[in-house]
């Protein structure tokens, strides 16, 4: 507890407002979020393309709740551009369950150290490899 100061507060705030108490194992948050960073950066086209088709199936879905074609089309244009940030926002979801496992997987085999350190050099390798294929990408 020494080494948490802020954990005693928030954890008696928590409690206020859920009448149930849980603990959150920050180390895995911060590992899985640092190895998801990395996948999503690493594998950009699939993240694209998930985003595509978080899309399109937000507006198949939303279409189908309309009666009437016109009142359709009146506001179809903001909702599409809804739907697309949506699509952007949740398509992180799949890299978060890869990432959460890549990341239980090193704390299994490694230790729990391990799980956050190998993430940052995940998302700085990452990183460098996106820049240069952006790059290769505008060259051709």
């Amino acid at each position: 507890m020494k080494n948490r100061p802020f954990a005693g507060r928030t954890q008696a705030m928590l409690t206020e407002i859920l009448p149930f108490s849980f603990e959150l194992n920050t180390i895995a948050i911060a590992g899985a979020s640092l190895w998801s960073l990395a996948l999503y950066l690493a594998f950009s086209p699939v993240s694209e393309w998930v985003i595509k088709q978080l899309d399109r199936w937000f507006n198949f879905a939303e279409r189908s709740l309309y009666t009437s074609q016109s009142e359709f089309e009146k506001t179809r244009k903001a909702r599409e551009s809804q739907n697309a940030f949506y699509a952007s926002l949740f398509s992180i979801v799949p890299f978060l369950v890869v990432g959460a496992l890549f990341n239980w997987g090193l704390e299994i085999s490694l230790g729990d150290s391990w799980g956050i350190s190998t993430g940052i050099l995940a998302c700085m390798g990452a990183g460098i490899y996106e820049l240069g294929r952006r790059d290769g990408e505008s060259s051709d």
